[in-house]
């Protein structure tokens, strides 16, 4: 019978804190491109602070192309650039947000490394040995965010409730934000149109 009676009141003691986060879904309809793919939909700012994570962030350089071409982080995050395949690469960005890094040139095989420090920061990622190569680092205030595929649709899980404002960004297309409110439990669902 104790047990049980230590177990209701585990139980609840725990159940607001679960029954309090909701969850933002959506679509992204791209006006202008291709598809919808590689958009960051995100909320602007949350009370908490956040840590970057102890996990680096992973952008490859393979087949002369950045992977992955759109990299959305919280502020702090690490980065680590490997270069994978049989030529050098190099990867600089001339964004002062970014202080304008340049890492060098590399073989297959190893790793450098940057942490982007600003928040609100959109760089491009370049290499200097092949000008065609392009990818997108955005440095978020957050871990509520998501990267669209070709088909545009995002989920934000586990978002703690309150008001918030929902951006969007994308390399071309913009769109409106939107105010938003997420229910302590449950969904809500926002959609975008971005254009030019």
């Amino acid at each position: 019978m104790k047990a049980r009676s230590l177990f209701l009141v585990v139980l609840m003691l725990c159940y607001p804190l679960t029954s309090m986060a909701g969850t933002i879904k959506g679509k992204v309809t791209a006006k202008g491109a291709r598809d919808a793919s590689d958009v960051v939909v995100f909320i602007d700012e949350v009370a908490d602070g956040f840590k970057p994570p102890k996990e680096h962030a992973k952008m490859d350089q393979k087949n002369l192309t950045f992977i992955p071409h759109v990299l959305p982080i919280i502020q702090g995050t690490i980065v680590d650039y490997l270069n994978s395949d049989d030529v050098l690469h190099n990867v600089f960005t001339p964004d002062k947000c970014a202080e304008k890094f340049n890492l060098g040139t590399w073989p297959k095989g190893e790793t450098r490394s940057y942490t982007f420090k600003e928040r609100g920061c959109v760089s491009v990622m370049l290499c200097n040995v092949h000008p065609e190569m392009e990818a997108w680092i955005v440095v978020l205030q957050n871990p509520y965010f998501f990267k669209t595929d070709k088909d545009g649709v995002f989920t934000i899980e586990n978002v703690p409730a309150g008001k918030y404002t929902l951006r969007v960004w994308h390399k071309k297309l913009k769109g409106e934000p939107q105010e938003i409110e997420v229910p302590e439990t449950g969904d809500i669902t926002v959609d975008f149109v971005i254009k030019k």
